[in-house]
């Protein structure tokens, strides 16, 4: 008998060649996903915090703005001579569509890091399955370009 190990097929060889190569694509985008996912979070939360800061350094300032325009608006007799809660009734609406727009403009921001979806990595997965399902090259795709050939 011989004490040398088994001779292992080509066949064997290639099984074990594509399993290793499978398993390092699938690593590979599952690395990339997360790496997208956590650019998307950290984006997000750079914007919030950003976001929360400004708003009470606006909320702060704003304390002063409002009491100085409610008292101005009552001094220029905007508000009569013994209605000054007129001037008051006037900043409050000024707020509210101040509010508003800065509502719309914070929602739009936020709109834009929701959902966290990682794009190059469903793109890359997609043009994978296709290379394997097609035993021909599949040519890499630029985003943005349409596919077809200059003109």
């Amino acid at each position: 008998m011989s004490t040398e190990p088994p001779q292992v097929s080509d066949l064997g060889r290639a099984v074990e060649d594509v399993r290793e190569k499978v398993q390092f694509l699938v690593q590979e985008e599952i690395a990339l996903a997360l790496a997208e996912v956590k650019e998307k979070a950290r984006r997000f939360a750079i914007g919030a915090i950003f976001g929360i800061v400004a708003g009470l350094f606006g909320l702060f300032a704003l304390i002063y703005v409002v009491e100085a325009l409610a008292w101005g608006i009552y001094d220029f007799g905007w508000a009569g001579t013994t209605h000054y809660w007129w001037g008051f009734l006037i900043a409050a609406i000024l707020l509210v569509l101040l509010g508003v727009i800065l509502g719309f403009i914070a929602a739009r921001l936020v709109k834009r890091a929701i959902p966290p979806a990682p794009q190059m990595a469903i793109e890359e997965g997609k043009l994978i399955r296709e290379t394997i399902k097609n035993p021909h090259p599949v040519e890499a795709r630029v985003p943005g370009s349409d596919g077809g050939e200059e003109r």
